[in-house]
Formats: C-alpha cells, structure tokens, sequence
C-alpha cells in the first residue's frame, strides 16, 4: 500500500491518500469523515485473488474523505481515503 502526500490550498495542511495494492473489491469500510485514526488503524478490506487484506491507515489522523463504498471495484493504487 502507498500514500501519497499533497498539501491541501484551502487547510493549509497535508493530506495523505490511503490506496490499495492491487485491483480488488472492497469488503466493508471501517471508517467514516471526521473519524480520527492512528497509524495501522483499519480503514477498509480489500477482496483480492480470493484473499481479505486489511488496508490500514499510513499515518494518525483524520479522515478527510472515504472515496469508495463496500461492494465497489477498485484499480490498483485506487485512493480509497484522504487523512489530514
């Protein structure tokens, strides 16, 4: 899993993406806007090659934004969350 970081113009803060290794559907998500999270928190699980892995928060925080929904298909590297 990668995060990529890129400054927020309107906050004046840092946002971390959190996206997914590979292509994959996502199970359930664990988190919603303004949940605060902690590094390796569970933000959602990915279905992939008939496996679950967790997809776990990069850094502490606080969800921005949860961009998928449980059932959805994702492409690898999908963002699937934004932390501040």
């Amino acid at each position: 899993m990668e995060n990529r970081q890129g400054h927020d113009q309107e906050e004046g803060r840092m946002a971390t993406s959190v996206t997914v290794p590979m292509v994959g559907k996502i199970v359930s998500v664990s988190v919603k806007a303004g949940d605060q999270v902690k590094e390796d928190d569970h933000v959602a699980v990915l279905e992939a090659m008939k496996m679950e892995m967790p997809i776990v928060a990069p850094i502490n925080g606080v969800i921005k934004e949860v961009c998928v929904s449980a059932g959805q298909e994702v492409e690898a590297e999908a963002t699937i969350a934004i932390i501040e």
